[in-house]
């Protein structure tokens, strides 16, 4: 859908529409008052609207509470470059249940337009301290009481699925992940009490930050 005008709306204004040419068939959701979307963005033929979904139920309720002695995480995000990352992170900080999150270096903070769009309100209720220098926020954060662990593919790295996060009843965790290129600055990285390493069997040898860090937040919280 290239090019396509359609505009977001809300989830309950959605339907599906189809294509009626038969070698076409493009069937995608929009809103239904949406002119555009009767017209294919794919072939330019008419469109026809083949579901409405049933909304009275409210929506599926997907919230589960952390469980009750859940440990205390944080995170670090060390000179992440892209924005979009930053604000896919911030979602999955307000879904998983992240405490707090720290802004180092380059790494946008929810002020740029486009983190708060990608974001989509997930960082007016995560908590965000933006800091020039990711050493300081270590040093800071060690002097408070933290554990500091890294996501990182580094020779001392451990897998990940083996660790254990603790209770709430140990110290706050901060989880550190680096640069999209760079990884974690090799300083950063040498304050960590402990490095992570999400097991990769492809011939890439990492996944994008964010998936590499909900993977990690995930299973420290809930597993």
């Amino acid at each position: 859908m290239n090019g396509s005008p359609l505009e977001p709306a809300q989830a309950h204004d959605y339907v599906w529409w189809q294509c009626t040419h038969e070698g076409c068939r493009l069937r995608f959701p929009a809103p239904e008052h949406l002119p555009q979307a009767k017209v294919c963005p794919t072939c330019g033929a008419t469109t026809a609207v083949v579901v409405r979904p049933d909304n009275s139920h409210g929506g599926h309720v997907s919230h589960h509470p952390l469980p009750a002695n859940a440990p205390h995480i944080e995170l670090v995000l060390d000179n992440i470059r892209s924005v979009h990352n930053v604000g896919s992170i911030f979602r999955t900080a307000d879904g998983a249940g992240v405490r707090h999150v720290h802004l180092c270096g380059i790494t946008a903070t929810p002020t740029n337009p486009k983190v708060a769009k990608t974001a989509l309100g997930a960082h007016e209720s995560v908590p965000w301290t933006a800091w020039r220098n990711s050493l300081d926020t270590a040093v800071f954060l060690r002097q408070k009481g933290y554990r500091l662990w890294a996501i990182e593919d580094a020779p001392t790295a451990v897998v990940l699925f083996g660790a254990n996060a603790g209770t709430a009843a140990d110290p706050p965790l901060a989880l550190v992940v680096g640069n999209e290129v760079t990884g974690v600055d090799p300083d950063l990285l040498a304050l960590c009490d402990r490095i992570l390493f999400v097991p990769m069997q492809g011939r890439k040898r990492s996944l994008n930050v964010t998936i590499a860090l909900g993977t990690a937040v995930y299973h420290l919280l809930y597993s």
